[in-house]
């Protein structure tokens, strides 16, 4: 178990903390998910052989936000 930290932008209210959440739930190898709206992060802990970050990255992208770093 690996814990990744991702700074996000583009969250505005409780629901895009829910959306994020919620990505980043669904992939395979996310153990665990706190998003926090100020700041703008998502603290992870992360299976990192079935999970990577490119992957974690991509799922924020995909739900329409943006991933610093």
């Amino acid at each position: 178990m690996r814990e990744e930290i991702l700074t996000i932008t583009g969250m505005t209210c409780g629901g895009c903390v829910n959306s994020v959440t919620k990505v980043l739930k669904a992939l395979p190898g996310v153990k665990q998910v706190e998003v926090t709206l100020v700041p703008g992060q998502a603290k992870l802990q992360i299976d990192e052989t079935q999970v990577d970050i490119t992957t974690l990255k991509q799922a924020v992208t995909d739900a329409g936000y943006t991933v610093v770093g």
